[in-house]
């Protein structure tokens, strides 16, 4: 009698086993994974081995991610997508000198996105002349685009201008609409820049 209990626990505790391990017994499951590679054909491997076929909504897929990834009751995997990391809080800007954040409006500063953007927000103000080309502030590389973009802003009282932000992270102001005065307060306008897509 002892004997068949034993027996029908050891064969208990194997099924178990063998469940745990087989999905087609276990049913769907998810967990965090990081990615090791990255292929072309939408696949990415992770580095416990697992092959995973990317959702159309992870995009810019890099080594290094903390990916959620799911596995179907048939043994397949799906890459959901990179997970979000630190407190998603704004990163104020160091601004160049003679610039300072414009009271009432929000504090300069940059946030990163997980899927492969960026944006600006925030307005920073310069009195007296203002040069083309003048450098505001610069973007560190988690933050930088992946090519040049540009924005319309009005840097004065009546007169426009264009925010360039370059891959090497600087924002400059250039292309103004006319003869800036020397005098007065001038702009320059983050918040146009609310999403770009930067460098992965």
């Amino acid at each position: 009698m002892s004997t068949t209990r034993d027996l029908a626990a050891a064969l208990r505790r194997s099924a178990v086993t063998a469940g745990v391990d087989e999905p087609s017994v276990r049913g769907a499951d998810w967990r965090l994974a990081t990615v090791a590679t990255v292929s072309s054909d939408g696949t990415v491997t992770t580095t416990d081995g697992i092959v995973a076929r990317r959702l159309q909504s992870y995009t810019g897929p890099a080594v290094g991610d903390l990916i959620a990834v799911t596995q179907s009751s048939a043994g397949s995997w799906l890459a959901k997508g990179k997970l979000e990391s630190g407190d998603g809080s704004w990163t104020a800007m160091t601004l160049a000198a003679g610039w300072n954040p414009q009271g009432s409006y929000y504090v300069p500063a940059y946030r990163v996105y997980s899927d492969g953007t960026a944006g600006l927000s925030g307005m920073a103000v310069l009195s007296g002349a203002l040069a083309g080309g003048t450098v505001v502030t610069t973007l560190p590389v988690e933050a930088r685009p992946t090519a040049q973009v540009r924005f319309t802003v009005q840097v004065a009282v009546g007169f426009f201008g264009v925010m360039t932000i370059a891959t090497n992270g600087q924002i400059s102001l250039n292309d103004f609409s006319g003869t800036l005065p020397a005098t007065g307060n001038k702009w320059a306008q983050f918040d146009v820049a609310s999403k770009y897509r930067r460098q992965t």
